[in-house]
C-alpha cells in the first residue's frame, strides 16, 4: 500500500505537523501492526520526528537552521539559489522509517512526525509505505 499526500505550505520555511494525517490512513487501512516508510518527494523539503507540545521548538530550529545555512552566501553556485534549503534537507533528511502498533505510530509522549519545508511556499507532497 502506497499512499501520496500532499501539503500546501506557505511560507519559506516550515514545520507542519503531519502526525494525524498518517494515522487516520494506517487506520482506514486497518493495519494493527507494521512499520511505516514516509519519504518526501523533493530535495528541497525533508521529514523528521520531533517535539509537538512546544510551538517555540519548531520556532528555534527553524532559526537555527537559518544560521547554519544562510540564504544567500557568496560562494554557493546552484543556479537556482536555493542550495541553503538542499543542505537543510540533506541534514533533517527526507524520509522516516517508524514503527506502527495498535493501528498508531509509536511515537514518544512529546513526538510527532513533521513535513519540513525549506524552499516555499509550495505544493508539496510525500509518500507513506505500509510495511
Amino acid at each position: 500500500m502506497l499512499k501520496t499526500f500532499h501539503v500546501s505550505t506557505n511560507q519559506h520555511d516550515q514545520m507542519i505537523d503531519v502526525t494525524s494525517q498518517v494515522e487516520n490512513w494506517i487506520r482506514e487501512q486497518g493495519i494493527e501492526e507494521g512499520v511505516i516508510v514516509v519519504s518526501s518527494m523533493h530535495t528541497t523539503a525533508g521529514l523528521t520526528v520531533n517535539e509537538n507540545a512546544d510551538p517555540d521548538v519548531k520556532t528555534d530550529m527553524l532559526r537555527r537552521f537559518r544560521e547554519v545555512y544562510p540564504w544567500d552566501h557568496p560562494e554557493d553556485r546552484h543556479a537556482e539559489g536555493n542550495t541553503a534549503s538542499h543542505m537543510k534537507t540533506s541534514t533533517i533528511g527526507h524520509a522516516q522509517t517508524l514503527i506502527v502498533d495498535d493501528g498508531r505510530l509509536v511515537l514518544g509522549t512529546w513526538q510527532g512526525l513533521y513535513f519540513c519545508e525549506f524552499d516555499g511556499p509550495r505544493e508539496r507532497k510525500f509518500v507513506a509505505k505500509l510495511l
